[in-house]
């Protein structure tokens, strides 16, 4: 295991999965925030919105994906959920379907993630435990490593400020670790803002989650300076098209700052000579 890794760990559940981990030597890599214009972007992911439960009336059976697993209804595989879309952005769909992701399909792209869940639970060399056998859960970086692993992304990037996830969303999507109280489960309508929420800091923490940032739906500054309250991001999360709106929430980069200090944020990225999308 490489030493001096900050490590949080969560109760992993069938809906969250996710444990923060960051390793002091990628996050010397970042790509800093020096006043730069901040534009609003979308990315839109190639696969249809997945679902992390109700595994088996999709028709995905964990026992035909692995020897020796019983069927289960859900896994706590957020991680590699979000991944999976991640990737369907990075990647054409032709090259999708020769990394074995089949856009075109719900439950084959679960398949897919369930699988990459698995590659990422190893990569996470500091868990006790590895999927399949174990819904032990896994993080962000693992995930990322265990797609560099299979050679779909070149490298990836860290952020650590609103700043820096507003860069890194001028490039592509962004994955975030989140720390999930109980009321965010609940959004007040399908559009609002997850701040929204009465008295969710009072909510406990149920779990950590890992969700696709697909959009920097808006940007604002007041007096000149950058508006955390007012600016926005929209974000895919792993509990079907029917949950919220189409399977996505919005967040302002306010609700960010007030859980910063048990969010990870993490770029998956292809070079510049194998950009596909």
């Amino acid at each position: 295991m490489p030493p001096d890794l900050d490590i949080t760990q969560y109760d992993v559940t069938p809906q969250l999965g996710r444990h923060k981990v960051l390793d002091p030597r990628s996050l010397a890599y970042r790509r800093h925030y020096s006043g730069e214009t901040i534009r609003t972007v979308e990315w839109a992911p190639r696969v249809p919105v997945l679902d992390q439960q109700n595994l088996l009336a999709q028709g995905i059976k964990t026992s035909e994906l692995f020897d020796g697993v019983q069927d289960v209804d859900a896994l706590g595989s957020c991680t590699a959920n979000a991944a999976t879309a991640a990737l369907s952005v990075l990647l054409t769909a032709d090259a999708c379907a020769a990394a074995g992701l089949d856009t075109t399909d719900a439950a084959a792209a679960e398949r897919f993630a369930i699988s990459l869940y698995a590659d990422a639970t190893t990569a996470d060399e500091w868990l006790d435990y590895t999927w399949p056998s174990d819904d032990c859960g896994s993080s962000g970086l693992g995930v990322t490593k265990a797609l560099r692993r299979r050679a779909l992304i070149d490298q990836y990037g860290h952020a650590t400020t609103a700043e820096e996830l507003c860069v890194l969303l001028q490039t592509g999507p962004v994955l975030m670790g989140m720390p999930w109280h109980d009321a965010f489960s609940s959004p007040a309508s399908s559009t609002a803002l997850l701040d929204e929420i009465p008295n969710w800091q009072q909510s406990p923490v149920v779990g950590g989650h890992e969700v696709l940032i697909t959009a920097l739906e808006s940007v604002a500054e007041v007096e000149g300076d950058f508006s955390y309250e007012h600016t926005v991001i929209r974000c895919r999360n792993s509990w079907s098209a029917s949950w919220a709106d189409g399977g996505s929430f919005r967040m302002s980069l306010a609700l960010y700052q007030a859980l910063r200090a048990q969010v990870d944020l993490i770029q998956p990225r292809l070079d510049s000579s194998r950009t596909l999308s």
